[in-house]
């Protein structure tokens, strides 16, 4: 498996110089890299490549029943160069609907919405911000109120991202000398980005081009660091790429099932760290003050914003009737706004992300639902189970539900 493994990085790493996005991390060996760069293989000739490695790897020993991880490796690798096989031919002209993209690339597809789905929540929010004028102009002046002033935003995030790692090493073993750096910058088409450097470090960028609110803060700590994906690659570096010598976790491919998994459990560890009730408490004593907003409007913030996150479907259907060519740009804006209360300069940030990264968004709130659904579904101790998921080459389609 190991050789077969090599042979994967390999053509993740050939396919990242046709696709820049495409080789999110890769902290394998540098000639492997220098390697790709020079033969820049034609997508054909990787295509052929990577269907022969897939008969190679049906065609390989079986591993043993009683070994979960190396079932499960063995289960990663498969699925995971079907989805490589998938982009290739994407970035060869063939056109998939939106579902059937997100099925190839990330072994999920998410459930289908209408308006009527979101008409309750709204109704709800309509009578949670009164007023004259659209929803959306309510929703955004009550939202001002909670906006870190930009003088404060490097103490607001270190003392988020402070809660976020005393919590997450109360339950999770880090290995000596993990750390990431905070950069701040402009002009991208996502509001936060965790780019892993290899060898326990982390640089986590975060857009400050629209205002950020006070719940960002903990989201993008949690999310983007602990027990984030700075948490989740740590991990997967040490347990299965260092202690196990499987290769293929010395990169990761942006657009494969792995991301549903590295998405899913960013978000949902938000909750796993800071349950509701804990999370207003430290907010209201740490991160409004700090803010220099009042603390005694915390839980109206969070019960507003607890109804906001229904909507969150409401983005992955902006992306599913734009990419499959029902709506355009403009009118994907319109629905984002209208059924995800999303204000218009975020809206259009918003597509311009779809533009990038198309079906990615499933990976969000679906990948939360499945990771939640399968870690709840095991027991109490959601930490340990939590640990468990994000030190495992799973895949969504293994996130079996105990009954």
């Amino acid at each position: 498996m190991n050789v077969l493994a090599e042979q994967y990085v390999r053509l993740v790493l050939a396919v990242g110089q046709h696709d820049a996005d495409y080789v999110d991390a890769y902290y394998g060996p540098p000639e492997w890299r220098k390697q790709a760069e020079a033969e820049k293989l034609p997508l054909p000739e990787i295509a052929a490549r990577a269907t022969a490695l897939s008969r190679d790897l049906a065609a390989a020993s079986a591993t043993r029943a009683d070994d979960e991880l190396e079932q499960l490796r063995r289960q990663y690798l498969t699925r995971q160069l079907e989805s490589l096989r998938a982009r290739v031919s994407m970035l060869t002209g063939t056109k998939l609907r939106f579902d059937e993209e997100s099925k190839a690339l990330y072994d999920a597809t998410a459930p289908t919405h209408t308006e009527a789905d979101f008409a309750g929540v709204l109704k709800q929010l309509e009578s949670k911000l009164p007023g004259n004028g659209p929803l959306i102009d309510r929703y955004e002046t009550f939202r001002s109120q909670f906006v870190i002033p930009r003088e404060r935003l490097d103490t607001v995030f270190k003392a988020a991202i402070d809660g976020c790692r005393s919590r997450t090493l109360q339950h999770i073993t880090l290995p000596p000398g993990e750390s990431f750096t905070v950069e701040y910058v402009t002009g991208k088409s996502w509001s936060g980005y965790n780019w892993y450097q290899g060898n326990y470090r982390s640089l986590i960028q975060v857009n400050t081009d629209l205002p950020i609110y006070v719940d960002r803060a903990i989201d993008l700590a949690c999310h983007e660091g602990y027990p984030g994906h700075h948490v989740y690659n740590v991990l997967l570096e040490k347990n299965l790429l260092r202690d196990r010598g499987w290769q293929e976790f010395s990169v990761y491919a942006l657009f494969s099932p792995q991301s549903l998994i590295a998405e899913g459990t960013a978000n949902y560890g938000i909750e796993v760290a800071f349950p509701r009730p804990e999370r207003v408490d430290f907010e209201r004593r740490v991160l409004f003050p700090a803010a220099g907003l009042n603390p005694a409007n915390a839980t109206d913030y969070y019960d507003v914003m607890a109804l906001v996150d229904k909507l969150s479907y409401a983005g992955n259907e902006a992306a599913r009737r734009y990419l499959d060519g029902t709506i355009d740009a403009k009118a994907a804006a319109d629905w984002l706004v209208t059924y995800g209360l999303y204000s218009p300069p975020r809206a259009e940030q918003r597509v311009r992300f779809i533009d990038q990264y198309r079906s990615y968004v499933i990976n969000y709130n679906l990948g939360k639902d499945m990771v939640a659904a399968f870690i709840e579904s095991r027991g109490p101790d959601r930490w340990a189970e939590f640990g468990r998921l994000i030190s495992s080459p799973r895949l969504p389609s293994s996130l079996t539900i105990r009954r």
